[in-house]
């Protein structure tokens, strides 16, 4: 190889050197230039939810996740989006944000939250046992998610308190349909849902009224062992309850509370030796 030849190959290995090491120092700067930007946004956004801006907070934790996507602090951009949302009351835009975010970031550490956010949207979008019965479904499924798959989380404990809020919800709804059947005489369907909350709602306050509508039920339309068979199930298991006393009338049409009598008597005893004090 001539002397010239050498000559070229070095200089061209010298410039392809000095491009890539140019190419790799423009690469530094701009990756230092978009964390600087992302770092900048983040902040603006942590400042503006300080002052309750949440509208505006949301924006810039977007824009922070979007100016440099592969930083670490582009997952908590987005869960501070999320969070900016729901303070709004913008359910449906936090729920969106969240469940994107656990596609794109499925193995952050953060996910916990993520999960236990998502429950929360749909626990404050119930309204009554009235209404739509999804978003009690939803935070249902999430919150048990949460409590199955991160019970040692800060998040189960109060997941387990909303289930136990939810059940009751539930089981209102239940018993609000129960009785619009029993009015309306439609007995079959009345039974189907008061044996459903004792069934699947055993643990809630509206299962000792629906023992005692199942007595009333079965009692009217003339079953009469099954009408016993709930009383002696109420009985056993809330015998001082106003409920059972209601279903011993059934049974007892001349029965009266002389319990209640008796206090209403002594009642107005204590009543009349307080006055004589100031006589």
């Amino acid at each position: 190889m001539s002397y010239l030849k050498l000559s070229l190959l070095f200089l061209l290995l010298i410039t392809i050197i000095s491009c890539s090491k140019e190419k790799t120092e423009i690469k530094n700067i701009k990756k230092v230039s978009q964390e600087l930007e992302m770092i900048s946004a983040y902040n603006e956004g942590f400042e503006k939810l300080k002052i309750n801006d949440t509208y505006n907070a949301a924006q810039k934790f977007l824009e922070a996740e979007l100016l440099f996507p592969q930083s670490v602090w582009a997952p908590k951009s987005a869960l501070m989006a999320s969070y900016s949302f729901y303070l709004q009351n913008y359910y449906s835009e936090a729920l969106s944000n969240l469940n994107r975010y656990i596609k794109t970031y499925p193995k952050d550490k953060d996910l916990p939250y993520a999960h236990y956010l998502i429950g929360i949207c749909y626990y404050e979008m119930i309204e009554d046992e009235k209404r739509d019965i999804e978003p009690l479904l939803k935070a249902k499924e999430k919150f048990n998610l949460i409590v199955t798959k991160y019970p040692n989380t800060d998040f189960a404990l109060d997941a387990k308190f909303k289930l136990d809020l939810i059940e009751d919800l539930l089981a209102s709804k239940e018993i609000y349909l129960a009785r619009h059947y029993q009015k309306k005489n439609k007995w079959i369907a009345a039974i189907n849902r008061y044996k459903n909350i004792i069934e699947n709602y055993e643990r809630t306050i509206y299962v000792e009224e629906a023992l005692h509508r199942l007595v009333e039920i079965n009692y009217k339309i003339g079953l009469i062992d099954e009408s016993k068979k709930y009383a002696n199930l109420l009985g056993y298991n809330y015998q001082s309850s106003e409920w059972y006393k209601k279903s011993y009338k059934v049974f007892n049409k001349n029965y009266k509370d002389i319990s209640a009598k008796k206090l209403k008597k002594n009642k107005k005893g204590v009543i009349d030796k307080f006055k004589k004090l100031f006589d």
